[in-house]
């Protein structure tokens, strides 16, 4: 959503319009002077109102559970009626006026952030309004508005307007719209025409310049609290719009108007255009740090509404009013003709500024716009959020009257000619070429070929650089005629190429190249460094130095950002190195790759060296750092104040003691204390006091250092300190290193002792902690020390290290393979084949975070006649409502074709999933923006189920693992087997080997001439063998129990047609040759489920009907080899049922 004039805001305030009732408008127009004196009004409230939180752009509680706003309170009757809330405003009035009446009109409301960023004067329903907005909207269409959007608010018991039943982010249901520029002048003749129409959010107009940003240039601030890649994100859209259009976005300098990405309660929200006379926010809330969501807010910024507010919308959309959430219906207003400029373009279904279907829903679900169908009976897609469209593209470089020719050249690499070169240029052209590269990077521009007319100070045709972003920017250089200028290489990332021609001369034109460079000498106290091409993937087989000086005195400090690498344990491949000096033979403070950001990092003297490099392979996002001047306090003579140590910190520093130490109550000086630092290879310690009670107040710290290749066990003997359920008050907390950060084991409290505690490496710390009340008799633990290959450099093994008694394994993560040499791990491809019958799958780089742009697929297939189940451990992938960014689909077939079993992110496990089939299909997707742990899942068999007899022979087999293993004891498992209609079912037995028994009572295959089991039961199979053929409709059932080695059952299904004599179906006669057929070794006839018996069935068997029904029980003492069938679908001959 979007505002109509200055700014927009997600959220649905419904409460706010109210305040012009609460200043007592009437509904009709007003005079000048009512106008003044209801404004003034409004002020007041408005001012008032910024007292309390939550109100205006700085705290509006545009999404609820936040707290209650100024006018959601009054909404709610909390502070009265409301003719009392408007007798109270007007006695406060009358009291304030004369000492407030020239303040109020000239002095904005006081704002607390820095950058300022002002709030709006009011808001209707989500719309922001500024105080020019207050003076050129007509009073009667405000008022209008205000009391729709009021009247449509559900209201609780009491009868009073209340928010709507959710927050609404019109993401979470597709996306906001986009319209066109800025709107007619409310007071125009135009607009005075229409005074008693009913109200339409204003949209687009060209009178107003204004709101256009001159030169198309805007500056931003990105404030402090966004993260290295939110950063990347906005930065990644704002290079979007630039590579389209011609507006330009410049970090900024000293420039009085520009914009504010910050985080305020509407969420999505942002102003249209430029308001002018000091920054303007642009909210990138939560859930909005979305490539194509922050192109949309930048699309308002630029001076666009949405696309469904047109006057024509309706010829090409419906809007479904009933489908609307209960407040939000002024959103799908439209405006009048005369309201609109759309500089010519027609409507956009494809615009990133169109709404969704299903925007404002009262369910996602729900469609609230409905496109028409096209010519060709299709309805178009709405609401995407993936890249400018056409039409957006085309609107902009009108309203920005962008050149008719150049473009925007944001390559690490690139080439571009006069029009029509070599064949010569037109007169009276105008053509603009900016050039982009990353920041940090510099450009070298090389003409390779110039013809054109010469004239003196080359007035007529040239080709002119700047070094900048703008026409304004420093000029390099004019140049005409047919001389070759020297090479121009950029003093930032930028360059500025404009080519025009007045004459009628022809010459050839020019050709130019361009190459982005990196690196280089940066002399400043700070800055931004980033990798080539951040935040997209850097190219390949570049090397970048930067050598940063700053003031002398200071030392550097680097922070990064953002950081993404190519990981390898050694970093030799993708890395950036960084040394405490000015060149390359200084001092090394490290070398890093992979996805963790690196610590924050200081230089001992005013100078600091990096070095970057790509080889030729794999590529990835790279890194954004910060760098900075830096004091170490703890150089001072004194050591900061501190008594033994000081450690400093980027921007500060603290104290510290040595070991057995600890710091007193000022914070400085070091008092003697319990604990100590060990090195011995076993002993024992105790609490402060053993075996008497410790004394309160105690610190204790051990540090337990063991030889390389050493292991630390800690086994307590006796335990008890103060219990707790969080360990709050007394604790014994014991660490895998020397360090308060190092890997937690355990907070342990009570009277139950601890398990025995191993140490991830050759050192271990152990602190007590006790308070000033209860004491308890305390711990006495020993320790010992034993040799872990794995300890040291993690056995030189990149993920993990396996020890085992002697000798030790490298193990690679999921998403990773094992190098040949047996150590290093090598990102794979992500599309795995998984065919055994149970296992686990996991997320890329389990159970760390899935790295970003990733696409992963898992194809299950299990044994024939068996199905895939599919069980969630754990799940922790970035949430969002229809789960569109990272997700994790299954499908129920062979691959991603098959039909869709589910599509899951967040954190909630779903319930297990069973395929129809014998095959399952797995796709994780993630985005650039958030990563999550990911998800671990297993996946085991499932016997029985429904499959489908063809002419092509299938197997059947009585277990998953037939063939390698007996069945499995306590199986019941039953398959009903169909062919198409007019065929029957053919069972043709390989093998067969099930517990024998008299009347087949332990285990046994049974079959069913039909679906189920109410269908006639055509006989009951077990021992070894099989005996004559049979034809019959049936369905096979397997039940098994709890004990038993390899075999089962194996069978094969075909289909047949039933017998035809004389043109006629003859099934009585089939049918009652099945106790012939199925003659078993003993009498046994009598009722259905006691009809025949056999030790072995017949070889083949045919289905009376289209259904065949097998069960398959086996109990828990002795399980056999099984069986193995193959089934087909078949028409049945005359001449083959007498045979058989």
């Amino acid at each position: 959503m979007v505002s109509p004039g200055p700014g927009r805001c997600l959220g649905g305030r419904a409460g706010v319009p109210g305040l012009w009732q609460l200043a007592g408008a009437p509904r009709s127009s007003l005079g000048l002077e009512q106008f003044r004196e209801v404004k003034k009004k409004i002020k007041k409230i408005i001012i008032e109102s910024l007292k309390s939180p939550g109100l205006g752009f700085m705290g509006s509680r545009c999404r609820r559970g936040a707290g209650s706003s100024y006018w959601e309170r009054r909404h709610r009757g909390e502070q009265g009626s409301p003719a009392g809330t408007m007798l109270a405003l007007q006695l406060k009035e009358k009291e304030e006026e004369e000492e407030e009446e020239e303040e109020e009109e000239d002095a904005p409301p006081s704002c607390p952030l820095t950058p300022c960023v002002p709030p709006p004067a009011a808001f209707l329903g989500d719309i922001a309004l500024d105080e020019e907005d207050l003076r050129l909207f007509q009073v009667e269409r405000v008022v209008d508005l205000a009391h729709r959007t009021i009247t449509r608010l559900p209201t609780n018991s009491s009868g009073t307007p209340r928010s709507p039943s959710r927050p609404h982010s019109s993401y979470l249901g597709g996306g906001k719209t986009r319209a066109h520029p800025l709107p007619i002048l409310s007071g125009s003749p135009q607009a005075r025409s229409r005074g008693r129409q009913r109200a339409r959010s204003r949209r687009a107009a060209t009178s107003r310049p204004e709101r256009v940003w001159p030169d198309g240039v805007i500056p931003y601030v990105i404030s402090g609290n966004f993260s290295g890649s939110q950063r990347a994100i906005f930065r990644q859209a704002m290079r979007h719009w630039e590579k389209h259009t011609c507006v330009t976005f410049l970090e900024r300098n000293d420039e009085d108007s520009y914009i504010v990405f910050t985080y305020r309660p509407c969420g999505c929200c942002s102003y249209v255009g430029r308001r002018g006379g000091g920054p303007q926010a642009i909210s990138i809330g939560k859930n909005c740090d979305k490539f194509g969501i922050v192109v949309h807010e930048l699309g308002h910024v630029i001076g666009f509404w949405h696309e469904h507010t047109r006057p024509d919308r309706d010829d090409h959309v419906s809007i479904v009013r009933e489908n609307i959430q209960p407040g939000q219906e002024y959103n799908f207003l439209k405006m009048e003709p005369e309201e609109v400029e759309s500089l010519g373009e027609t409507y956009d279904f494809d615009s990133i500024m169109h709404y969704a279907r299903n925007t404002f829903s009262r369910g996602i679900f729900l469609d609230t716009i409905l496109p028409k169908y096209d010519v060709n009976g299709v309805r178009p897609a709405i609401g995407q959020r993936t890249r400018l469209s056409k039409g957006d593209i085309a609107q902009a470089r009108k309203l920005y009257r962008c050149p008719s020719c150049g473009e925007t050249l944001q390559d690490s690499q690139g080439n571009f000619s006069s029009p029509q070169f070599p064949n010569g240029y037109s007169a009276h052209m105008h053509c603009v070429w900016r050039i982009s590269v990353t920041p940090g990077e510099k450009i070298i521009l090389n003409f390779t070929t110039l013809d054109l007319y010469r004239s003196r100070l080359c007035w007529y045709d040239y080709v002119e650089v700047r070094d900048g972003f703008w026409r304004k920017a420093t000029l390099r250089g004019r140049f005409c005629g047919n001389k070759l200028p020297e090479p121009i290489v950029s003093t930032d990332s930028r360059l500025w190429v404009e080519f025009r021609s007045s004459s009628n001369w022809v010459g050839k034109g020019f050709f130019a190249v361009y190459e982005a460079i990196c690196g280089g000498d940066v002399k400043k106290d700070n800055g931004h460094i980033q990798s080539p091409n951040y935040p997209d993937d850097y190219r390949p087989s570049k090397v970048c130095v930067w050598k940063i000086t700053v003031s002398e005195g200071f030392h550097v400090g680097l922070t990064f950002q953002s950081f993404e690498i190519e990981r390898h344990d050694s970093c030799a491949y993708d890395y950036l190195e960084i040394r405490d000096g000015s060149s390359e033979a200084s001092s090394l403070i490290g070398r890093y790759c992979g996805y963790d950001k690196p610590d924050d990092i200081k230089s001992t003297s005013n100078k600091l060296w990096m070095k970057f490099v790509s080889d030729g392979s794999i590529n990835k996002a790279g890194f954004a750092v910060n760098f900075f001047k830096e004091v170490d306090e703890c150089s001072r003579p004194n050591n900061g104040g501190c008594e033994q140590r000081c450690v400093n910190t980027l921007g500060s520093y603290k104290c510290a003691c040595d070991p057995g130490y600890e710091l007193a109550s000022d914070k400085r000086r070091c008092e003697a204390a319990c604990g100590g630092f060990l090195t011995k290879l076993n002993g024992s310690i105790t609490s402060p006091g053993w075996p008497k009670e410790y004394p309160p107040n105690k610190n204790c710290i051990w540090q337990l250092v063991a030889p390389t290749q050493y292991r630390i066990s800690l086994q307590f003997d006796f335990f008890e300190t103060e219990g707790n359920d969080v360990c709050k008050y007394d604790f014994v907390e014991v660490r895998s290193g020397l360090t308060a950060d190092s890997k937690l084991h355990g907070k342990f409290c009570g009277a139950e002792k601890p398990d025995v505690i191993t140490s991830q490496y050759n050192n271990m710390r152990i602190e007590f902690k006790s308070d000033n009340t209860v004491s308890k008799k305390g711990f006495k633990a020993h320790f010992f020390s034993d040799k872990d290959e794995c300890s040291k450099n993690n056995g030189g093994c990149q993920h993990e290290c396996l020890n085992s008694f002697g000798s030790y394994e490298c193990q690679c993560r999921s998403g990773f393979v094992l190098h040949d040499n047996k150590h290093d791990c090598k990102e794979a491809g992500c599309n795995h084949k998984v065919t055994s019958t149970s296992g686990t799958i996991t997320s890329p780089n389990w159970p760390d975070k899935y790295p970003s742009k990733k696409e992963c697929t898992w194809a299950i297939s299990t044994t024939a006649g068996h199905r895939v189940k599919l069980t969630f451990t754990e799940l922790d992938i970035e949430a969002q409502q229809e789960c569109t960014y990272d997700h994790l689909e299954v499908y129920n077939g062979k691959d991603a074709k098959a039909p869709v079993l589910g599509r899951f992110c967040g954190a909630k496990e779903p319930d297990p999933i069973i395929s129809s089939g014998n095959k399952m299909f797995l796709k994780f997707v993630s985005d650039n923006s958030v990563q999550k742990k990911g998800f671990e899942a297993t996946h085991s068999t499932v016997c029985g189920g429904q499959m489908r007899a063809e002419v092509k022979t299938k197997d059947l087999y009585s277990h998953a693992q037939f063939g390698d293993n007996n069945y499995p004891g306590g199986s019941d498992c039953e398959w009903v087997i169909m062919a198409e209609e007019g065929y029957g079912v053919e069972l043709i037995f390989q093998t067969f080997e099930i517990e024998e028994e008299a009347d087949c009572g332990y285990d046994y295959m049974e079959l069913f001439d039909g679906y189920d089991g109410t269908a006639p039961r055509l006989g009951r199979f077990c021992g070894s063998g099989v005996s004559s053929g049979s034809r019959g409709g049936g369905e096979v059932r397997a039940h098994a129990a709890s004990s038993a080695p390899p075999g089962g059952f194996f069978g094969v299904l075909n289909e047949f047609q039933p017998p035809v004599r004389g043109g006629k179906e003859a099934p009585q006669c089939f049918c009652a040759s099945w106790p012939q057929i199925l003659a078993p070794p003993r009498d046994a006839g009598g009722a259905e489920h006691s009809s025949p018996l056999s030790w072995q069935p017949p070889e083949e068997i045919y289905s009376a009907g289209d259904s065949v029904m097998i069960r398959f029980h086996s109990d828990d003492t002795i399980n056999k080899k099984g069986f193995h069938l193959r089934y087909t679908s078949t028409k049945f001959q005359d001449t083959l049922h007498t045979r058989k």
